[in-house]
């Protein structure tokens, strides 16, 4: 492919990626006032947070073996419309429960989404450029946590929470039009998987086929189910990230906020060393030297009960996120079939799911039950167990330097 063509196309993707993501985050803080304004509960909006959850388990069964059985460019234009549909729609909800059923819908969008959008930029983009253009996506994630609530911020001043929602649904809109640009790339499916219809039959075979591959590959796929274990950890804590600020930091509102600034500091900064230094670093050690880094991060963060100490985990554990975030991205990219990874990762992103919830509800009962900071901190040296565990396994991985023969592009 002509380098100035190939080029265009990743920054084609970049752009939907950051307007997506900038777009995710005004939504997020919008609909979180929306919902606190309808109820004054914080427990109706703690209820948002339960919904994503939800959605992945009732989509990601079958998800995979849509998104493995189409078009996927194709597929997430849909889908951003559709999201984008039901967003708009928020705003005239009459009752709490309306809301919820829209989120989930969105969600459920969300969950075809993902796996979707990792096996076409699988397809798009040779071996060699993966890993440089997974360094560049975390780089956008980052701009967009920080980017994001502060044109929320600024929309609420000047507007209220609706129109921070009608500003991501256009967000998506935008987004699906960049598609359009995006080459339909189906070179590689496989005829025998395209001719078969969707059908309980045809899922219960990719099911088998999924574990058949893990059998198969039992050492990629354990390192993949770590990485994913560790994130359900992250989650849990961070779950009791406010409660542990107030409780045992005892921070004000205006403290709680900077340290959250910190942790933006932390991600912009992992992520641009990680994009300059992306060419002379191996995608296993990204994975598990930062996994570790961020495990080291939520340490020094729960031990000490001084702002001083806790900036500095939260500094730590942010800026590693993009290290570990960039290795996962290419180890999954380069190891896992392209017309099988669709269905892997819905699987997967299935028992992630069912893990979140028990794991928020462990945490929970126990920060309820025992203390906050006992608790927290034992989930961070279960944190690093993993993490330790990810590093041995990932390293082990990257000296057999797995073949890429499998992964198509």
């Amino acid at each position: 492919m002509n380098p100035f063509a190939l080029w265009k196309q990743q920054f084609l993707l970049l752009s939907v990626i950051g307007v997506s993501n900038i777009g995710a985050w005004i939504y997020l803080i919008a609909l979180n006032l929306l919902v606190f304004d309808m109820t004054q509960s914080p427990l109706a909006v703690a209820g948002l947070y339960i919904v994503k959850p939800i959605a992945a388990l009732l989509t990601n069964g079958w998800a995979g073996s849509v998104v493995d059985r189409t078009n996927k460019r194709n597929l997430m234009i849909f889908l951003n419309f559709l999201r984008a549909a039901f967003i708009t729609v928020i705003p005239f909800a009459s009752s709490l429960w309306v809301i919820y059923a829209l989120v989930l819908i969105i969600n459920m969008a969300g969950s075809m989404f993902e796996p979707a959008s990792l096996s076409y930029i699988t397809k798009l983009l040779p071996a060699e450029q993966r890993q440089r253009f997974n360094a560049f996506r975390s780089l956008i994630d980052s701009g967009a946590f920080l980017l994001g609530p502060a044109i929320a911020g600024l929309l609420f001043i000047i507007g209220t929470p609706i129109v921070s929602i009608y500003l991501n649904a256009a967000a998506l809109v935008v987004s699906a039009l960049l598609m359009l640009k995006l080459p339909t790339i189906e070179k590689f499916e496989s005829t025998k998987l395209a001719g078969t219809p969707l059908s309980w039959t045809a899922i219960r075979k990719d099911w088998a086929e999924v574990m058949k591959f893990s059998r198969q590959s039992n050492e990629v796929m354990f390192t993949f189910f770590l990485f994913n274990c560790l994130m359900v950890i992250a989650t849990a804590i961070d779950s009791q990230e406010a409660s542990f600020a107030k409780s045992v930091l005892l921070l004000s509102d205006s403290e709680y906020g900077f340290l959250v600034s910190i942790a933006g500091a932390g991600i912009i900064v992992g992520a641009t060393i990680n994009a300059l230094l992306v060419k002379k670093l191996q995608p296993s050690f990204l994975m598990g030297g930062g996994s570790v880094m961020v495990a080291a991060g939520y340490i020094v963060y729960a031990f000490f009960s001084s702002f001083q100490v806790a900036a500095i985990g939260f500094f730590v554990l942010a800026f590693a996120l993009a290290f570990a975030n960039t290795g996962f991205q290419t180890f999954s990219q380069n190891n896992i079939p392209v017309e099988k990874m669709g269905r892997i990762v819905s699987v997967y992103g299935l028992l992630e799911a069912l893990l979140i919830i028990g794991a928020t509800v462990v945490i929970g009962a126990a920060s309820q039950l025992i203390s906050i900071q006992a608790t927290v901190i034992a989930a961070t040296f279960t944190m690093l167990s993993i993490a330790v565990l990810l590093l041995v396994f990932s390293m082990g991985l990257g000296k057999l330097r797995l073949p890429l023969r499998k992964v198509r592009s």
